[in-house]
């Protein structure tokens, strides 16, 4: 009961961070519109940077730390730091976030959100001094209530938290998840009342006739996935060589400036964006632009809008690598409205007599987005539904869900939310064996009750000074700087150990060996451990830290620290 009631006031306090964040945001975004700050097409030269330097500024001054993306972190805080979030990461992402997006950063504000509700989730659960499995599942909890608060749609924003969190989905874990969803959406209602995100009325009920235009859709937007994901890599691969933070924001902030001068959607969000294609006026979906005196060429508009198709990714991946706070979840989703839109109109305009609804596809585009950038098929059919209450394209939003989703991922494995964690071995999945052993930390099953020796030490000063203080049969020899160079197991002298005449003349260097593999404390995931243990066949294997010996990981220690674990996480 005590759980969930604290998973409520989670639903409730993440519902409150993400009203907030929006609150925060829209109050900044309609202060340059209303003329506080002047806005003109110009000015987009120089907003982006504004909002970046204040960022940084933020960062350096106050923060102290450097900004990670908001899902990635909490997916390694659950892996790594038993669910442990510092308490000012609740004010960063309510800070950073919407001066990112407010002066123009092409960015979403829902990773933040999730970011600030799973930080106070955390921090109440260390006020409680609950165990770190029930912190996990508040830390989800709070991204459903944030989720449920932003979209207003309770279901997706349970299955998001099971997709993306890998979540196990019990009746233990159900019933809080349900609870803080339900207080995130009655949340939103009571500040914001009955206002949706998109408003939109299906005028054309799917046709059996079209599902190989939804099939193409789906291949589409797979494509477009793939590019997303790479492209997201790409970018911040190019901004490395600039090291100082400073260049980075002067040489972002003015890609994004001179993207959006000549396409003006990519500022912010984009759900403005998003509205006016479900509207079908995709005139004031481009807003004013250069080639304003070309839109009556239906093919100029498709250019454009595929435009932004492309340049969304490269203008959201640029606000992150320049400094930027925000999320991926909405630009993507304006990237799979602007391509949906984009198809729907070639199929209605080349000239082969078919006619499809542009809305439609509008919305299904974003599904297909959705299920390839995040592999999360679920989230996506039923989150476009929910907020659209477009329940009546279900069969649509399938078909290019699941298309999008199961060539995305075959073709790449993880995600921007999981792939650099995935390669240190720090990501969390279904799978319960990998998950248990990400979950184990490699310090603690570290044994140093070992008696060191060196090569040069005699056999009777090792049997006198080692073996009689020892209760392992196991010992490192080590040199001056503390390196390992050998081992010598207790079988390897077990025949000399009585023979008094080798006692001054022999020295360790004769009998030890090469231990059979090593543990590399920096760079070994428990996974690779593990693998180790089973290709070598031994019982203890050395830990090498910062190239120094470190102490034994035994196969034993580790099987019994395995199964704890394994306990803990299925219970």
């Amino acid at each position: 009961m005590f759980i969930y009631i604290l998973s409520v006031l989670v639903g409730l306090l993440a519902g409150l961070a993400s009203v907030t964040l929006k609150n925060i945001t829209y109050f900044i975004e309609s202060s340059l519109e209303s003329g506080i700050i002047i806005s003109k097409n110009q000015l987009y030269f120089i907003l982006p940077i504004v909002g970046l330097t204040l960022v940084y500024l933020y960062v350096k001054y106050i923060h102290k730390e450097k900004l990670r993306h908001a899902v990635s972190s909490i997916l390694f805080s659950l892996s790594k730091n038993k669910g442990i979030i510092k308490q000012k990461q609740i004010i960063t992402q309510l800070i950073t976030a919407p001066l990112t997006v407010g002066f123009g950063g092409s960015v979403g504000l829902l990773g933040p959100a999730v970011a600030s509700g799973a930080a106070i989730s955390s921090n109440l659960g260390q006020l409680f001094h609950i165990n770190a499995k029930t912190r996990s599942l508040l830390i989800a909890c709070a991204s459903a209530g944030a989720i449920a608060s932003i979209f207003q749609s309770p279901i997706a924003a349970i299955i998001f938290a099971v997709e993306v969190f890998s979540m196990d989905l019990t009746m233990i874990s159900m019933l809080p998840l349900l609870l803080a969803s339900i207080s995130g959406v009655l949340t939103s209602y009571f500040f914001l009342g009955n206002e949706v995100l998109f408003k939109f009325t299906i005028s054309q009920e799917f046709e059996v006739k079209d599902t190989l235009f939804y099939i193409a859709l789906g291949m589409g937007t797979a494509v477009a996935s793939i590019y997303f994901t790479k492209m997201y890599f790409g970018i911040i691969k190019l901004f490395r060589p600039l090291k100082s933070p400073k260049y980075r924001l002067l040489v972002g902030g003015l890609a994004i400036g001179i993207m959006l001068y000549f396409i003006p959607p990519l500022y912010g969000e984009g759900f403005g964006f998003i509205n006016h294609l479900l509207d079908g006026n995709h005139l004031m979906a481009l807003g004013a632009t250069p080639f304003d005196a070309y839109l009556d060429n239906i093919w100029v508009v498709i250019a454009l809008l595929f435009g932004i198709t492309i340049f969304k990714a490269v203008a959201m991946t640029t606000t992150f690598a320049a400094g930027g706070a925000g999320g991926i979840f909405i630009p993507t989703m304006v990237m799979g409205s602007a391509l949906g839109n984009v198809v729907a109109k070639v199929i209605n305009n080349v000239g082969l007599g078919f006619s499809v609804s542009e809305s439609n596809f509008t919305l299904i585009g974003m599904a297909g987005l959705i299920a390839g950038v995040l592999h999360a098929p679920l989230t996506a059919i039923f989150l476009i539904a929910e907020i659209t209450g477009g329940y009546g394209l279900f069969v649509p939003l399938m078909i290019t869900a699941a298309i999008s989703y199961l060539i995305t991922k075959n073709t790449i494995d993880y995600t921007i939310y999981t792939r650099e964690l995935a390669a240190q071995g720090d990501l969390l999945t279904h799978d319960k064996d990998k998950a248990v052993l990400t979950l184990m930390q490699l310090e603690d099953i570290i044994e140093k009750n070992f008696k060191s020796v060196t090569p040069e030490t005699t056999l009777g000063d090792m049997l006198h000074g080692a073996v009689a203080k020892s209760t392992r049969n196991i010992f490192p020899v080590v040199d001056k700087s503390k390196s390992l160079v050998g081992i010598i197991l207790l079988d390897d002298i077990r025949e000399f150990m009585f023979d008094t005449s080798l006692y001054k003349t022999t020295k360790v260097e004769t009998f030890m060996s090469h231990a059979p593999e090593h543990i590399f404390y920096d760079q070994d995931s428990m996974r690779k451990v593990m693998q180790k243990f089973q290709d070598s066949g031994a019982w203890n294997l050395p830990v090498i830290k910062d190239g120094k010996y470190e102490g034994f990981v035994s196969k034993s220690k580790l099987l019994t620290a395995y199964r704890r674990e394994l306990i803990n996480f299925t219970k």
